[in-house]
């Protein structure tokens, strides 16, 4: 499954109309070692860059956006009692929420991951 990146640092996967959102490796190494996840209640409707969770770790506490608008129908509840996941697999058992309802034409705002490992190396 192809995933599209933000400018913040925020990935998303799309498959029909739902879609898996999490962070970047770049972001979780930039965060340090996550403690915390306040992750979100299912039946929200987000909007595109909206702030939808807030990542703690033993540095500081960081947003976390939604890449694209749609409803949270699903939550990583296992990052409640182990947010370390999200820095030993962000892109995989670390991912944060799924969300439904989805276009995919909003991914045309955001970077294929080519385009976002080159992106991160120039920063």
């Amino acid at each position: 499954m192809e995933r599209f990146y933000s400018l913040s640092h925020e990935w998303v996967a799309i498959e029909g109309t739902t879609a898996r959102v999490g962070i970047s490796d770049h972001a979780q190494s930039t965060l340090g070692d996550i403690v915390f996840a306040d992750l979100p209640k299912t039946g929200i409707t987000v909007a595109a860059d909206e702030e939808v969770i807030i990542l703690e770790s033993m540095k500081a506490a960081s947003p976390v956006h939604s890449p694209i608008s749609g409803t949270i129908s699903e939550i990583n509840s296992s990052l409640v009692k182990k947010p370390e996941t999200i820095n030993s697999d962000p892109l995989g058992s670390g991912w944060l929420f799924t969300l439904t309802g989805v276009d995919a034409n909003e991914t045309e705002k955001l970077m294929p991951e080519s385009i976002y490992l080159e992106f991160i190396k120039n920063q």
